[in-house]
């Protein structure tokens, strides 16, 4: 048997017991430590095949573990879905890192991670089928006193199942004890095949990412060029343009958001917080859209002479000046909704994302526009990284509770739909609210309690502490 064959039949092997042990843990829900276990056994998985096979991990593989581990294992803390779908989202990103072909993996463009992307999801989709095909020789294995064997048990179990269902059938109908017995030996038919699906679709998964992160290929680096390109005149129309239209609204934000209500409520039929709150999606839909305009712009030019770089520097680097004006007056507007009506988990992660977006720009004008286009993708990834990994810590529904528990008008309808991350929150202030709140949120409060414990398979620490916390209810 060749190594390439013996390869694929232990990945499939791997495959098969990480498919097993994705049904047993990856079934239950809500998402708890889990997640972690199956993704630790997956990499586990890796490591050791790599070494089976005495190779060692690529460095896509290698950058890809421990953001992999570390936000697989982020469920395991925070029990807010958003945190959690943010936390996925992570584990996608890694997967892709992983699937990255380039040996440059710091240096790696968009075009290399849009490739890793398709990479990882060509691998969780097809890639089994790809390895059963092509990395195993079916001819290659063991076939005269092996096949006759398979054959002859196989022959024995036809034979043997009939009779096993007619005398078992008489067996249970003469004695009761027997067909408890056989009730409860027997599986549901419904569950068995539930189960069958599980193990078959994390096995297929297992086996694709295992197969994409092993099999070594050959060094590929994404060289997209464009069709046509911008000259000089066009780029200056452009971007001067919309440093023109952005120079009259940040004119406007200056005289009207940062002048007082009075001026506002005099211009506007708005209160000064409608005022704050009307328009700032569309403020971070703005800052959103510039990011992938300047880059367009930066891969569309000609690079013919210097005049041509300095300008493109000139007017990009005005457009991110101005852009963080809007930006600034995006964050003020919901400033100052949020100290009149309070937070939200809309409001609060729509303010998270428009603070990294700024972060980003920061890192864009240092790289892109000094010519250092190569380190604009990692760096905006690592930033990612390091952002939901703050939101994590930061526990958004607690802040959300405790802050929203000083307002004057309290929705204590809202608090009530926030996650376990609050109720130790909730619990502490119960002493503080009003009679008529106190006993609303008490008894929303002991229900939470008497939902009863979860599997341990869905332990998470703030479900643990809201656990605790509500056990100090009288």
């Amino acid at each position: 048997m060749g190594d390439r064959t013996r390869l694929g039949l232990g990945l499939l092997g791997a495959a098969l017991v990480l498919g097993v042990l994705g049904d047993e843990l990856l079934r239950a829900t809500p998402m708890g430590i889990n997640l972690f276990l199956w993704v630790a056994a997956l990499a586990v998985t890796l490591v050791l095949l790599g070494r089976w096979r005495g190779a060692p991990l690529t460095i896509g593989s290698r950058w890809m573990l421990p953001p992999l581990l570390l936000f697989a294992a982020l469920p395991a803390w925070r029990d807010s879905p958003w945190l959690v779908g943010l936390d996925l989202l992570a584990v996608a990103a890694a997967l892709a890192l992983g699937a990255l072909r380039t040996p440059r993996v710091h240096r790696a463009g968009l075009a290399d991670y849009v490739v890793g992307l398709g990479n990882a999801g060509a691998a969780v989709a097809g890639r089994t089928v790809t390895l059963m095909q092509s990395e195993i020789d079916w001819r290659d294995l063991p076939k005269e006193a092996q096949a006759r064997q398979a054959v002859a048990l196989g022959r024995g179990l036809l034979l043997a199942a009939p009779l096993l269902v007619v005398f078992g059938a008489l067996f249970v109908a003469a004695d009761q004890v027997f067909q408890a017995f056989v009730t409860e030996a027997v599986p549901n038919g419904e569950e068995v095949f539930s189960h069958g699906v599980l193990i078959v679709a994390f096995a297929w998964i297992a086996a694709g990412l295992l197969r994409e992160y092993l099999v070594r290929r050959e060094p590929f680096e994404a060289d997209v060029r464009p069709s046509f390109t911008l000259g000089r005149t066009e780029i200056a129309v452009v971007l001067g343009s919309l440093n023109l239209l952005f120079l009259a609204f940040v004119l406007v934000q200056i005289r009207y958001l940062f002048g007082g209500s009075a001026l506002v409520e005099e211009r506007t039929s708005l209160t000064y917080a409608e005022y704050a709150r009307h328009g700032f999606f569309e403020l971070v839909t703005v800052a959103a859209l510039v990011l992938p305009l300047l880059l367009l712009g930066d891969w569309l030019r000609r690079r013919d002479s210097r005049r041509d770089e300095v300008l493109f520097r000139v007017l990009a680097g005005a457009l991110l000046v101005l852009l963080g004006v809007v930006m600034a007056s995006a964050l003020q507007r919901m400033r100052l909704y949020q100290r009149e009506y309070g937070l939200t988990e809309l409001r609060l992660y729509t303010t998270a994302f428009i603070v990294w977006l700024a972060v980003v720009f920061a890192w864009a004008a240092v790289t892109v526009l000094r010519s250092r286009r190569d380190l604009f993708a990692i760096g905006a990834l690592v930033s990612g990284f390091a952002a939901i990994f703050a939101l994590n810590a930061l526990n958004p529904d607690a802040l959300i509770a405790r802050t929203n528990l000083d307002r004057p008008n309290l929705d204590l309808v809202y608090l009530t739909e926030l996650s376990d991350d609050a109720t130790p929150t909730l619990v502490d202030a119960l002493p503080g609210l009003a009679p008529d709140q106190r006993e609303t949120l008490g008894l929303y409060l002991r229900d939470r309690g008497d939902a009863g414990g979860r599997d341990w398979r869905t332990w998470n620490w703030s479900r643990h502490r809201a656990t605790a916390a509500l056990e100090r209810l009288p």
